[in-house]
């Protein structure tokens, strides 16, 4: 199948995904909390857009989630909120954060995927290894548990909308410098990989660029971006740190625990030379490698 053709599949979904859960915000019962409200919006639509996974064949079809769902939240609260003492220059730039942030990821997963015929390697051995719960493993940790982390990860952008906020201090600055910082990392290494994949010989392993102080620039980069909303929420109120930090640490945990040992695992089995990369090249944090030692 075509590019253009699975592009239109996999939007149709969305269009309707986010449709249920925009009619679920307007004209479904009022929780009376804005985060619940939020929350299960979320849900729905995480459930068509399994359903629409599972009628494409292609567990894929939920990559972009991650970078469009945050905007429509974003905004869901921004308009819905109508708290007294709201921080509105603090929400701005929160919002400027989070859709650079999206339009640079989208706009990376609308270059680079090849279409339907195409799913991350990471999403058979989920569905295979659970034998006849393939189905339930798939909706649970291909659709489901990314969806309650980034959701997690929102809470800072929920605590800064649509609750009344601190004056802009020197925490808003930070987060912003990082806020933007973060996709500019990913554009940059991105664009470093691509161009290192058009010339790599058989079996070679990238560590030019920022993939010479990093094995994983992008991850920081991503993990960066949502700490960075944990800072702009802790900026406006320092005394919930404890759990405006929890979806910043999530993601750093599942990143670290899950995401790069599968990537590196991969790695190993596709390019004999990796480990001499693992044990000069820092795995995350961007920092000098070591000398390469001579034989």
């Amino acid at each position: 199948m075509s590019k253009s053709k699975s592009l239109a599949r996999v939007g149709l979904v969305y269009l309707i995904a986010f449709g249920a859960a925009t009619v679920w915000l307007v004209w479904g019962p009022d929780t009376e909390w804005l985060w619940l409200d939020g929350l299960i919006a979320d849900l729905i639509a995480t459930v068509v857009v399994f359903g629409g996974s599972r009628v494409l064949h292609n567990s894929s079809c939920y990559d972009p989630y991650w970078s469009v769902l945050p905007p429509f939240l974003v905004i869901f609260w921004l308009l819905a909120a109508e708290t007294p003492g709201v921080n509105d220059a603090r929400a701005v730039l929160l919002i400027v954060v989070v859709f650079v942030w999206a339009i640079r990821l989208t706009g990376n997963w609308l270059h680079d995927w090849p279409g339907l015929r195409h799913e991350d390697f990471r999403y058979a051995p989920i569905r295979d290894g659970a034998g006849r719960f393939e189905m339930a493993a798939d909706f649970a940790g291909i659709h489901l548990f990314p969806t309650l982390i980034v959701f997690l990860g929102l809470v800072p952008a929920y605590a800064v909308l649509a609750r009344p906020g601190d004056d802009i201090n020197w925490l808003d600055i930070v987060a912003v410098v990082v806020g933007i910082g973060a996709p500019i990392l990913q554009f940059v290494s991105d664009a470093q990989m691509r161009a290192f994949i058009r010339t790599r010989q058989p079996g070679q392993a990238m560590e030019s660029g920022l993939w010479a102080w990093s094995r994983h620039p992008n991850y920081f980069g991503e993990i960066s971006f949502w700490f960075s909303l944990a800072f702009f929420g802790i900026a406006g109120s320092p005394e919930g740190w404890w759990w405006l930090l929890a979806g910043a640490v999530g993601m750093t945990v599942m990143f670290q625990g899950a995401s790069i040992p599968m990537m590196e695992k991969r790695s190993l089995e596709r390019r004999p030379h990796y480990q001499d990369v693992i044990d000069r090249v820092p795995r995350l944090v961007p920092r000098p490698p070591k000398r390469r030692t001579v034989a």
